[in-house]
């Protein structure tokens, strides 16, 4: 039986903050200043500290081959998690054990010297990795063409826009084999079609190469569509460790109780290069009414601007648990776009004339943009929800494959 590729135990970590406490009157600034005086003597500093675990006692494995993904709310710890796998801050006490050549795409700006060109930093990254030269030429090509950057592979990086950025940075980590990747939310710069195209590439390494691939991000569905199993963090700690498709509807399912069919999103976790001066505050699905299959639906998506902007359409999507888009709604389907002034509030209203889902549960996703394709504001898999069978369906109904019911005329003959 092989080792595991990663095996983590008990790990922890601590960073110390300091405060600086300000005091109006005399006897609050002379109390403050004896105490200053004392933390300086025991503390070396005048400052008060305060102890934050951002990682408390993680114990887990990951097999050779398998996809494993990281979630949790802002601040659960998944930063701080491949940061330290990817050796680049160290743990205050526990165990890590990574059995091969680590690859990390952390965050735009890591990994490549900016005054480099393309082609002098792939060959960097790839010294870094172990590989000869003549090992990284053999997968020069290949790279660059994933990339799409054959034009600007002589130009220093410093001069990339943080798409070009990303589509180098994911193509150097994946193609230089090493045998863990670990990739965390900046595939959220790139556009869907490259998205598309890393997602390929993440499968074929792990199908075919046997690579192990340790991916955070918020978005569910595609976690759901990449990973076999889900660790959850929550404050530091690890909540869950498990398949993916009941992690997932747990997760989900903090943000929006059972049957819930209103959502408050405006705390939700989203990735702040989405935003872009509006926020999507709730969503309300059919004036609280149970959603039923074939009959009308309608939702409130509600909003605020922080300044003015134009060419504004809204979107709402449903999605399998699996995460997979089953319906998707846009205003932009039917030229339906607004300007808006700075700090206003409001909402925007969409009516379905037959909800063609099938009984079951499914994710919710919304999203606004400005003109063609600027995001202002994107929530993947922001909650979960029921759709029940209508009055008079057959008992067997709940259970017929395929989650779309289509509707259709039937024209009968009997001969």
């Amino acid at each position: 039986m092989s080792l595991p590729a990663i095996e983590v135990s008990g790990l922890s970590k601590r960073y110390v903050i300091e405060h600086e406490s300000r005091h109006d009157s005399l006897r609050d600034t002379l109390h403050h200043a004896a105490r200053k005086v004392w933390r300086r003597a025991r503390w070396g500093t005048g400052f008060e500290k305060e102890e934050f675990w951002a990682l408390r006692d993680l114990s887990f494995t990951v097999e050779p081959g398998e996809i494993v993904g990281v979630i949790g709310r802002n601040g659960a710890g998944k930063s701080t998690l491949l940061k330290i796998l990817s050796r680049i801050t160290e743990p205050t006490a526990g165990r890590v054990a990574l059995r091969g050549r680590v690859a990390s795409l952390l965050e735009v700006g890591t990994g490549f010297h900016p005054d480099l060109t393309g082609r002098e930093n792939i060959f960097l990254n790839g010294a870094i990795l172990g590989m000869t030269r003549l090992e990284i030429r053999g997968k020069f090509d290949e790279i660059v063409a994933f990339a799409e950057i054959e034009q600007f592979i002589d130009t220093p990086v410093k001069r990339y826009s943080s798409g070009m950025y990303v589509r180098l940075a994911f193509a150097v980590a994946a193609h230089l084999e090493p045998e863990i990747l670990i990739v965390d939310e900046v595939l959220a710069v790139g556009d869907a079609q490259f998205q598309r195209k890393c997602v390929g590439k993440i499968k074929d390494v792990t199908r075919g190469d046997g690579r192990t691939v340790l991916l955070v991000s918020h978005n569910i569905a595609t976690v759901a569509n990449l990973c076999s199993r889900v660790l959850w963090l929550e404050r530091g700690r690890l909540r869950s460790f498990g398949p993916t498709e009941q992690a997932a509807e747990a997760y989900l399912r903090q943000f929006s109780p059972e049957h819930s069919l209103a959502f408050a999103t405006a705390a939700l976790p989203r990735d702040q290069r989405h935003m872009g001066g509006l926020t999507i505050v709730s969503v309300e699905l059919n004036a609280g009414e149970p959603l039923v299959n074939r009959e009308a639906v309608s939702a409130r998506i509600h909003f605020k601007t922080s300044k003015a902007l134009t060419d504004v359409s809204f979107g709402l999507g449903f999605a399998n648990t699996d995460g997979t888009r089953l319906i998707t709604v846009d205003s932009d389907f039917h030229l339906e776009r607004r300007d808006l002034p700075a700090g206003c509030t409001g909402y925007v209203e969409l009516r379905l004339a037959s909800l063609d889902l099938g009984p079951g549960t499914y994710c919710l996703d919304t999203g606004a943009r400005s003109g063609e394709a600027t995001p202002l504001d994107y929530l993947p898999s922001f909650g979960v929800t029921e759709v029940h069978p209508r009055s008079g369906a057959p008992a067997g109904f709940a259970f017929l494959g395929g989650g779309v019911r289509a509707s259709a005329q039937w024209h009968w003959v009997t001969l």
